[in-house]
């Protein structure tokens, strides 16, 4: 079940109160299916379709070029989508698509949902596979002849992927800091004093 659905069962569960009182609609399953668009680092989500690097220089230039550049490298304060290799170690990194991002998936859904700037979702399927493609061809992933699937969509790893961990803190820092006494800890935590209102700077 992905994040959005999973959302939504929660929000259900909680506005089953207000709805029961006549308030608001259950949400369509066509409206559910709209939100419904995130694709995950496996796959899960993506649309058939296909798009290669070729057809994406143009797609890109036409749709894109005019914030991120033709080649990617990002125009004013609009961010670069391409290059910044070996510069993560540096006081000011590069993260793009090909020297940051852990997941294809992240470039494919971000593309899908939100861009071109000022007129999101207006992509068609193929067109963002198109796209992803010749981003992968300017971080020097892909040849300019290749074509993006879903089929081969997962084959495909970023360079710095091996650097993102899942987020282990519920494993293992958890149960180092719970109920754990260094020394000479009392039994009891009691309030005997609290700051003074009139003290705290109003701005």
């Amino acid at each position: 079940m992905s994040r959005f659905l999973e959302a939504t069962l929660v929000f259900t569960l909680l506005a089953g109160g207000v709805l029961a009182q006549g308030i608001g609609r259950e949400a369509t399953p066509d409206e559910i299916a709209a939100w419904d668009i995130d694709v995950r680092p496996d796959g899960l989500g993506l649309p058939e379709g296909s798009g290669n690097a070729l057809d994406g220089e143009g797609i890109f230039t036409e749709k894109c070029a005019v914030c991120h550049g033709d080649f990617g490298e990002g125009v004013g304060r609009y961010p670069a989508l391409a290059g910044g290799f070996d510069t993560l170690a540096d006081d000011r990194p590069v993260k793009t698509v090909g020297s940051y991002w852990p997941y294809l998936s992240t470039a494919w859904d971000y593309i899908h949902r939100a861009m071109p700037y000022g007129d999101a979702q207006s992509l068609e399927d193929d067109e963002v596979y198109a796209i992803v493609s010749y981003i992968l061809y300017l971080n020097d992933l892909v040849d300019e002849d290749f074509t993006l699937t879903r089929e081969n969509f997962t084959e495909i790893t970023l360079p710095n992927a091996a650097n993102f961990r899942p987020d282990d803190r519920a494993e293992v820092e958890v149960p180092l800091f719970t109920d754990t006494c260094m020394e000479n800890c009392k039994e009891s935590v009691e309030i005997t004093s609290r700051a003074d209102p009139e003290l705290t700077p109003e701005e």
